[in-house]
């Protein structure tokens, strides 16, 4: 199998796991408190990831390497689950699938900020235009109001924006499943007694369901799915492999659909490809402009 047809698969494999996350979040918090389930999640795959530290040998990043990674962790770690998981407690998990919708176009304003970039006015205009469009989506589904889940949501997307971007800095210096691993065990210390406290009082009437929500999002989304997203950047290139995030609202919908009984109308759907056309249009938009910068700054 050719490198970037592998690294593709890898991608769609990763973008499938991540959509999976906020119909299985919405499954842990019926069950569970979402701060236990935002803790849970980063202690065990915390303890996982320093495992695998372990076994690899990988030596300790540098002073400087593991402040930017400790802000990856707050993002990635602490900011993204616990804001989903309390999202999901009020709003359904296809409406949220819409409004992260707006992640990669966050991630890439994130990621022209850290860079020192100045895209044109076409990303910003596609940006704006995809922010009003989701924002009047949730008005409607909020019958003329914002829900705090919207809210929530909408932190969200800023939280794991900028922890991507970071991240995606991060890999020039490490391996990408050495950033992720690094910002779980630096989360660790605080983590695992989180969760020891906040640990349901009888695990016994916890609907299996639930746990089966919280393994998900602990194994899959929180860990493993990042080392097939990276593993997948690095085969098939960033430029390509990156693309697959764009269907992962519509896996979310899936999903939903089918894992919490959601009813997806045809809105919604509509809504969806909207926003994916609005960020393929930012996202060209932005590429366009660095590579004018490029050209202007070698010539």
């Amino acid at each position: 199998m050719a490198r970037e047809t592998l690294g593709l698969l890898l991608g769609f494999i990763a973008v499938a796991l991540f959509g999976g996350t906020l119909p299985f979040t919405r499954l842990a918090v019926e069950g569970l408190d979402p701060w236990f389930v935002t803790a849970a999640r980063a202690a065990l795959a915390g303890v996982l990831a320093g495992a695998v530290l372990l076994v690899t040998r990988r030596p300790r990043p540098d002073l400087a390497t593991l402040k930017r990674l400790a802000l990856v962790s707050l993002c990635l770690v602490a900011g993204f689950p616990g804001l989903s998981a309390l999202a999901m407690q009020r709003v359904g998990a296809a409406h949220g699938g819409v409004m992260l919708g707006l992640l990669p176009l966050a991630t890439a304003v994130f990621g022209a900020w850290l860079a020192g970039e100045r895209p044109g006015w076409r990303f910003w205009a596609a940006a704006a235009a995809g922010a009003a469009v989701v924002v009047a989506f949730a008005l409607r589904e909020g019958a003329g109001r914002l829900q705090l889940g919207d809210l929530l949501l909408g932190a969200a997307v800023l939280s794991a924006g900028f922890g991507y971007a970071l991240s995606g800095q991060l890999t020039r210096r490490l391996k990408g499943w050495e950033v992720i691993s690094w910002a779980l065990v630096i989360a660790l210390p605080v983590m695992f007694p989180l969760m020891i406290l906040l640990a349901p009082g009888n695990p016994s009437v916890v609907p299996h369901a639930s746990w089966t929500g919280l393994a998900y999002v602990t194994l899959l989304s929180q860990y493993v799915g990042f080392f097939a997203w990276n593993a997948g950047l690095a085969l098939g290139g960033i430029a390509v492999v990156s693309q697959t995030q764009l269907l992962q609202p519509f896996v979310t919908l899936l999903i939903a659909a089918a894992l919490n009984g959601e009813r997806v109308d045809t809105l919604t759907w509509a809504v969806a490809a909207v926003v994916l056309a609005l960020v393929v249009a930012g996202r060209k938009a932005a590429a366009s402009s660095s590579a004018r910068s490029a050209n202007g700054s070698a010539s």
